[in-house]
């Protein structure tokens, strides 16, 4: 099952008490203060890592505690502070609390948020010396970690996306263009959770494709699984919509407005971000109609948006590169997101 949604429940280090201690020496029955202070308590971090691509890993293990700071003792030893405890999650980790409110976005490897704090080393009698009292008792206990409870939502993060309705071929163009393996078969609903592949064009030059599982009508409402899906779409900056052909006398038109109305009933941005639209299983169709159809779905878009169109099939190959340098100079042409994609 892919868990690209956890909740999970942090809790700091506490930190260690200050000591209470009188220096004892011989010929010297009041020795001063030589408490220390106690350690520091351990931090739980959230560290983006490329390796992951989901939540599995926390799924079982939704508890995360950091180890408690170590108590001050006498002549002056002060306790040691805990060790930091990282948890991995995947780049594009959004983090919210109990409430909601969004308090992280962990869009770049490496990048880490502090989701509880080690509580502060209590303090040892020998920092309340003073004028008038030289043999101080004082001390302080340590403060308490912090405890949190956070809510972990995944977005992939993708160059391009692959759109469709159900069987219509988004698996099988991954697979062509990447080295991706994902799941396919004849049948709807194959693919039931979000695959990512990266297509090299050669030099610097590779995008990132994400697989998004088939939209159905009312997705964008919660049908079939359509806001777990959907949601992955928002940070792509180029979709790709596969429209089935085959059989012939299917309206390639309609399954387009299909998708498009859902990514607009979910977000109107979406309709509008750059597009590419691959009219897949040319290789079912017989030659002396392609031409045709591919001018009647030209004709069905209009003129309220610029969408190159590209008639191939995933199964041969046909058409997939072409469909990837045509995204090349859109993705140039877009503006930087805030969030950064590294597919080495």
């Amino acid at each position: 099952m892919f868990a690209d949604r956890v909740k999970i429940f942090c809790r700091a280090g506490r930190g260690g008490d200050g000591s209470s201690s009188l220096r004892r020496e011989m010929f010297v029955p009041k020795g001063g203060p030589d408490g220390g202070d106690g350690g520091r308590g351990g931090s739980v971090w959230l560290v983006a890592d490329s390796a992951l691509n989901e939540f599995s890993h926390l799924m079982h293990r939704p508890h995360v505690r950091a180890e408690h700071g170590a108590h001050g003792r006498g002549r002056d030893c002060f306790g040691a502070s805990a060790e930091d405890l990282e948890v991995l999650v995947p780049v594009g980790t959004i983090v919210r609390d109990d409430q909601g409110h969004q308090l992280a976005d962990l869009v770049e490897v490496g990048q880490r948020f502090e989701a509880a704090k080690g509580g502060r080393g209590g303090l040892g009698n020998l920092n309340f010396v003073s004028a008038t009292n030289q043999a101080p008792t004082e001390c302080t206990p340590g403060e308490p970690g912090e405890e949190r409870e956070l809510d972990l939502e995944l977005q992939l993060i993708a160059d391009c996306g692959l759109v469709g309705l159900p069987n219509a071929g988004k698996s099988t163009f991954l697979a062509q263009a990447t080295s991706a393996d994902p799941r396919i078969a004849d049948y709807p609903f194959t693919t039931l959770s979000p695959h990512l592949g990266v297509a090299v064009l050669g030099g610097d030059r590779r995008l990132v494709l994400a697989d998004i599982p088939g939209l159905i009508e009312g997705a964008a409402d919660g049908a079939g699984l359509g806001h777990d899906f959907l949601r992955h779409v928002a940070r792509t900056r180029v979709l790709i919509h596969v429209v089935d052909l085959d059989p012939p006398g299917a309206d390639a038109a309609e399954a387009h407005r299909t998708i498009l109305g859902e990514l607009k009933a979910f977000d109107a941005e979406l309709a509008t971000r750059p597009r590419i639209l691959f009219l897949n299983k040319a290789d079912l169709i017989p030659e002396d109609i392609r031409t045709d159809m591919v001018e009647e779905m030209r004709s069905s878009l209009g003129s309220e948006m610029e969408t190159t169109v590209v008639l191939g099939s995933s199964a041969t190959g046909e058409g997939v590169r072409d469909v990837l340098e045509a995204c090349w100079p859109l993705l140039e042409r877009q503006p930087d997101q805030g969030w950064s994609i590294n597919p080495e």
